[in-house]
């Protein structure tokens, strides 16, 4: 007798947000793209996630997010994983703008934000090991999720040029 599968990810109902999707440049999570909040504060740095050893690059350091909901925003959709994976208060959030990576048959959007005021981070779900604030110049020392670590330097670039208070 075959043993089932028991990766989480594979675990997640067809059809369903939470789901692969398949291309000609790789596999991806989440059916309509997916979205990250790079939530910054000018004293305590940025808001970073320790996925989970049994996630998608589990082990490395991220921002919190997820799939999108059928014609979700973004800016929604990141602030809403951020608030469940990180216990992130949504009123404290303030959208500078957006980064995104698209490949045609999916995207993922960076959503680029402001703490308007300190905050202690919970570990909201099983998906992380941890979510701390992350000094800015620490961020690179850490092991990141490939997609991060390649647009870190332009994402903290931009955080700059966004909100000079963040620097």
């Amino acid at each position: 007798m075959e043993r089932p599968n028991h990766d989480p990810m594979q675990r997640r109902p067809h059809g369903s947000t939470d789901a692969w999707v398949d291309g000609p440049d790789g596999r991806f999570w989440g059916t309509y793209g997916a979205a990250g909040l790079l939530l910054a504060h000018p004293d305590a740095g940025v808001l970073l996630q320790h996925r989970a050893i049994w996630s998608h690059h589990g082990g490395t350091w991220g921002v919190p997010g997820g799939a999108r909901k059928q014609d979700e925003p973004a800016e929604f959709a990141a602030i809403r994983e951020a608030d469940e994976e990180g216990g992130v208060p949504p009123d404290l959030v303030r959208v500078l703008g957006t980064s995104v990576f698209d490949i045609g048959y999916w995207s993922y959007t960076t959503v680029l934000a402001r703490s308007v005021e300190f905050f202690e981070p919970i570990v909201g779900d099983a998906e992380s090991i941890a979510i701390r604030w992350v000094p800015f110049e620490d961020v690179a020392g850490l092991p990141l999720h490939p997609g991060l670590a390649s647009s870190w330097p332009a994402l903290r670039s931009r955080l700059v040029e966004l909100d000079p208070e963040l620097r």
